[in-house]
């Protein structure tokens, strides 16, 4: 959850002082300074713009300047008293009170920075808060799924705190929580099914509700869930943990007890017992599992939901069978043999070996041979001390530069910000680390710093 207006005022050391009567509980996703006469291109909404008015001198230019911040759906302003103006301008406290937008004043002794390093600081501890409300509610999830799907999706909506229905592949209903759900809710959602059976992953209807597959390739059901408001990034999480332990109840198979031995004993958190043979990920096209399901392997693998298609974890003697049965459906990527806590590394290699089509092993990929060589202590510890100035948005944002070829726009797109939000991101990470990112030299030393403190790489 975002930290709001009201919370940012509450610091006593900032000294902020509200000028009009706008209600303060607003969210407030970011700061920004700026003396333009209109800042809005530059903003996304949201954020509590400061100013020392530089431009704000001329009579009859404030409320036409507090109608675009408002128009924006800017948080609030701030207004910097002491520099250019004695007081906050009578002119902008008029305007800002009749467009409702919150006007707060900020006292000479208080820099613009301290206060943008306040709402950082309550950001990062939002974003803490929300990562371990979701964690803590993905432990429940595993903890209900042990006592079947009901009960599952009864945990679901009380972690929501609204309804969820849980129905099977052609719409009936299995469990509705409350019960009242089924009545109220089964109608609306089974009428707009045909989309998903027509290839969608999920559904957003009104109300908000949202609708997803549960199984591999052909549906084994659905889940429908609606809070009554839009759903949070905390719920977006609860809910692809629900439907992934839906779907792995589904797909998983009966036959390799080990495996499904170790991973419960996993997510329990009591001390694994390795399977007695090394394992495999393949990433495979979503119609993968067509080809396993009228096999016996089938019983011997885990299908894992993957955003490009379909995740088989497999045992090493087996990994030539399943690939034979799977490349008709599409190009699959294998990664490095790995134990069972290193499943996720053999995830990660599988990604990035998997080719535009056919069968490609991580191994035969040529960079890593290379980067292999550097595969070391000396060598990640001499990364992390050149990428040590930058903290964790600093080094997504110059990964998805670097991996972008250097191209702002598409970089920007995949980390979903604005493109003057990167631009500045990547001044801020030149002057840190004191690199031109425009040498070609200094960005293929950065991406292999960033590539060997990234865990799972090798």
């Amino acid at each position: 959850m975002l930290p709001t207006l009201a919370s940012v005022v509450a610091l006593p050391r900032l000294g902020l002082r509200p000028l009009t009567g706008a209600a303060l509980d607003v969210p407030v996703r970011w700061v920004a300074v700026s003396e333009l006469p209109d800042p809005t291109p530059f903003l996304e909404g949201g954020e509590l713009v400061l100013t020392t008015g530089m431009r704000l001198a001329v009579p009859g230019e404030c409320a036409p300047y507090v109608e675009r911040l408002a128009a924006c759906g800017v948080a609030g302003l701030g207004f910097g008293v002491g520099l250019g103006h004695a007081e906050v301008p009578p002119e902008l406290v008029a305007a800002a009170e009749g467009r409702g937008l919150p006007l707060l004043e900020v006292p000479r002794p208080t820099p613009f920075v301290a206060i943008g390093e306040a709402v950082s600081r309550k950001l990062a501890a939002a974003r803490y808060e929300d990562v371990t409300r979701a964690f803590q509610a993905q432990q429940e999830l595993v903890r209900a799924a042990l006592r079947g799907s009901e009960a599952l999706v009864s945990r679901l909506a009380r972690e929501l705190r609204g309804w969820a229905l849980l129905l099977g592949p052609d719409g009936e209903p299995r469990h509705a929580v409350p019960p009242s759900a089924e009545e109220e809710r089964l109608a609306e959602v089974v009428a707009e099914l045909p989309r998903l059976r027509g290839g969608a992953a999920s559904l957003a209807l009104p109300g908000p509700i949202v609708v997803q597959q549960i199984g591999l390739g052909r549906p084994r059901g659905y889940l429908a869930v609606g809070t009554g408001r839009p759903l949070t990034p905390f719920a977006h999480t609860v809910v692809g943990a629900a439907v992934s332990l839906l779907t792995l109840g589904s797909e998983t198979p009966r036959g390799d007890t080990r495996l499904r031995a170790a991973l419960g004993a996993m997510l329990l958190g009591r001390e694994v017992v390795e399977p007695p043979d090394p394992l495999r990920v393949l990433l495979c096209g979503e119609r993968a599992t067509e080809g396993l399901e009228n096999d016996p392997l089938w019983e011997r693998c885990l299908a894992v939901p993957h955003p490009d298609g379909c995740a088989l974890i497999v045992s090493e003697p087996l990994v030539d069978q399943v690939i034979a049965l799977v490349e008709p459906y599409g190009p699959v990527g294998v990664g490095d043999p790995a134990r069972f806590a290193d499943v996720p590394r053999s995830l990660a290699e599988a990604e990035r070996a998997r080719p535009v089509s056919g069968v490609r092993r991580y191994a035969e990929l040529p960079v890593r041979g290379l980067l292999g060589l550097l595969d070391g202590p000396d060598a990640a510890e001499m990364a992390e001390r050149l990428l040590a100035p930058l903290d964790e948005v600093l080094r997504a944002s110059l990964l998805a530069y670097l991996e972008a070829g250097g191209q702002g726009d598409p970089a920007a797109r995949a980390l979903g910000v604005h493109r003057h939000t990167l631009r500045h991101r990547m001044r801020k990470i030149s002057q840190l680390l004191d690199r031109d990112l425009e040498d070609a030299g200094s960005r293929a030393e950065l991406w292999i710093a960033l590539t060997l403190t990234r865990r799972g790489v090798f």
